[in-house]
């Protein structure tokens, strides 16, 4: 779903790229972290014109909706012109619906006959300000390398949106290189940058083994001045550091490990496939990842690396030399999951209830630290104090699924934010999403997704494949 989705690889859980209507290709990228997450999305996953194409062909869905602010409810349509067996060209269109409704029922004109009425809706459907336009080439350049190019083009802007991505998959590495320009990114509270030129390289270590030592590599550079996409929702005109102009090395170095507190063993029913193969197993199983993550900054992008985008201090060991316009940050990392389901998702009603929740400790430091404190202050027999025991908290996120009937569930997943300083409510849920999913069972583990988040006032249907 939206923003709380999760890849699982050997070296724990990533960032992957955003989900959002604002864009005809649905996607931005979350603001690099200081030093985590990783800006740059983990690993390939279906375009925009990829999804589309199969829900017109096999789910008979002949427009999808989409809905954000201020843009309104529109709808989108991909056309296909497959050139050869590795190279297709999407052309994906978007007409606003919602501005056109408005536009006629604006409109001084009152037509008395039927061919007034359609003469009327022709001169409203010829406005260029309805439209917005995608052009998408893929070339599947061997089994292991895809190469895409896009190029969007919308009403509020003179300047289309570009990118290329190139993916290459090794033995047991990905890599991903992507140029995007200009690029849009969206910080922890919800605002979206616009970046005149991104670009970014992306390695990791895959494995699927239960307990692993995985590294994730990458470099990421930006040039020009970021600028605030005007449909924000949140308005804060600090940049993000790590969005400045300049270049930065990452590297991040952690270990996983899986246990199943517990795995049903009772027989699944015979004959029956489940709804989906990777939520048909009853169990009770935990995750731990501890690891290490380093950035180093050139340019810009250095002079504010010490203080996080909330303008506190990073704990980390932190280096600079201002000389040469660079710095150093490294700190440690941890996170803690846990996931619980019932039923195996074969039957017709209520067979798949499930529970997942995940405690991120982003910064080791600064939770040793004020660890440190709150034990100095109860052996002192004093009032503990609220900054330490903020600073002990970890980043919290929660997921519900439940069937409701066939292949049809609901799920809710949203963060826990806890404020100390607000007393009144000092826990709250942070950006709740809500999605209906439809699993393809004929294709083992794919979905039809349609989720929409009330803060952002976005909506939106996509397609997953093996997802949970």
């Amino acid at each position: 779903m939206r923003k709380l989705r999760w890849v699982m690889d050997g070296g724990g859980f990533w960032d992957l790229d955003i989900s959002t209507p604002k864009t005809i290709d649905g996607l931005a990228s979350p603001v690099p972290g200081n030093p985590l997450p990783l800006g740059l999305s983990r690993g390939a996953r279906l375009s925009r014109p990829r999804q589309l194409q199969f829900m017109q062909l096999f789910m008979k869905a002949p427009l999808l909706p989409t809905f954000s602010q201020p843009q309104g409810f529109s709808l989108q349509r991909v056309l296909s012109l497959p050139f050869s067996d590795n190279w297709v060209v999407f052309l994906l269109g978007q007409f606003n619906l919602q501005k056109f409704i408005s536009s006629v029922q604006n409109s001084k004109e009152k037509p008395a006959r039927v061919s007034s009425w359609l003469k009327t809706f022709g001169s409203h459907l010829k406005k260029k300000s309805l439209y917005a336009l995608g052009l998408c080439s893929e070339f599947q350049l061997t089994p292991d390398d895809t190469l895409l190019f896009g190029l969007d083009s919308y009403d509020y802007t003179d300047k289309p949106r570009g990118k290329a991505v190139l993916h290459h998959k090794f033995p047991h590495h990905d890599l991903t290189v992507e140029a995007v320009y200009p690029g849009l990114f969206v910080d922890k509270i919800g605002n979206y940058w616009d970046v005149p030129f991104s670009m970014a390289i992306d390695l990791a270590s895959s494995t699927t083994s239960d307990s692993s030592v995985g590294y994730h590599l990458s470099a990421h550079y930006t040039s020009g001045s970021p600028k605030q996409f005007e449909s924000i929702q949140n308005q804060n005109d600090r940049v993000p550091q790590t969005l400045l102009p300049g270049l930065a090395f990452k590297s991040v170095f952690s270990c996983r490990k899986n246990i199943d507190i517990w795995r049903s063993e009772t027989p699944k029913l015979k004959w029956v496939q489940p709804y989906d193969i990777f939520l048909s197993d009853p169990r009770v199983s935990a995750s731990g990842m501890i690891g290490a993550a380093a950035t180093t900054y050139f340019g810009e992008n250095s002079a504010r690396a010490q203080t996080d985008d909330d303008g506190e201090h990073s704990v980390g060991l932190f280096l600079q030399a201002s000389g040469i316009k660079s710095s150093f940050l490294a700190d440690l990392f941890g996170s803690i999951s846990f996931t619980a389901q019932h039923g195996n998702f074969q039957r017709p009603f209520l067979d798949l209830s499930r529970f997942q929740a995940r405690l991120d400790f982003p910064s080791g430091s600064k939770f040793l630290s004020g660890a440190t404190s709150l034990t100095q202050d109860l052996l002192n027999s004093q009032k503990p104090n609220m900054e330490a025991v903020q600073a002990v908290c970890p980043n919290a996120t929660v997921s519900l699924q439940q069937q409701i009937v066939g292949p049809i569930s609901f799920r809710v997943d949203s963060g826990i934010a806890v404020d100390l300083k607000n007393l009144e409510f000092p826990i709250q849920a942070h950006e709740p999403v809500f999605a209906v999913e439809y699993a393809l069972h004929v294709l083992g583990s794919a979905k039809a997704v349609a989720w929409c988040c009330p803060k952002r006032q976005e909506f939106m249907v996509e397609l997953r494949f093996y997802e949970t």
